[in-house]
């Protein structure tokens, strides 16, 4: 048996929450801007991805009307971190909808790093940190997808094996359904088929 859901006979608010229960685990970005009036924000958006290799450009949702949003619509600069299972207490708080007046660096006891090539600051104790330039603001629906082009990038260097990032390393949290988080677990290895090499067959599960 299944269970059917349709948008058209539940609330938006009960079906958003379906999706985030199912569209999982979704990495998260810390998104550090400043105001005009020189506030450094901080916050954790859970709509994120890459949207383009060549240029170098990252994707966030902005679900609503938040701060992060008229920071970046105003100054048009944003960095983008990643999340690490340590800094989740931190990560956490900054969600919290403190006024304008209010940096979450502060609220939550972490440290500004300068960045090299946008106004907003660093956070120092996130070993990742993607500076933007904004690209594109795209409204949809109540919300608005924010484009920025990556600038610089900076990572801590004991998590990198050479020039890579080590993802033991990093040990990123992502957000689940309800207040649940997800941590890093088991990592797999398998490496895609080419079609060279294509078997002429296939049983779900053979190739794990």
């Amino acid at each position: 048996m299944r269970t059917d859901f349709s948008p058209e006979e539940i609330s938006s608010r009960d079906f958003y929450r379906l999706l985030t229960a199912v569209v999982v685990p979704r990495p998260i970005a810390w998104v550090s801007s400043t105001s005009p009036e020189g506030v450094d924000n901080l916050a954790p958006h859970s709509f994120f991805t890459v949207a383009s290799v060549n240029p170098p450009i990252v994707q966030f949702t902005s679900v609503g009307e938040k701060d992060s949003l008229r920071n970046i619509r105003a100054a048009g600069e944003f960095v983008v971190h990643l999340t690490p299972t340590h800094l989740m207490a931190e990560v956490n708080a900054t969600g919290t909808n403190f006024p304008p007046d209010v940096s979450e660096f502060d609220a939550a006891g972490l440290t500004r790093e300068p960045s090299f090539t946008v106004k907003p600051p660093r956070v120092k104790e996130s070993p990742v940190a993607l500076e933007c330039k904004l690209h594109q603001l795209m409204p949809m629906g109540d919300c608005t997808l924010v484009f920025g082009v990556v600038t610089h990038a900076v990572v801590t260097t004991d998590v990198l094996d050479g020039t890579h990032p080590r993802i033991d390393q990093l040990a990123p949290l992502s957000r689940l359904g309800l207040d649940e988080w997800g941590t890093m677990g088991e990592v797999r290895e398998i490496k895609r088929i080419r079609k060279a090499d294509w078997p002429g067959h296939f049983r779900p599960g053979s190739a794990l």
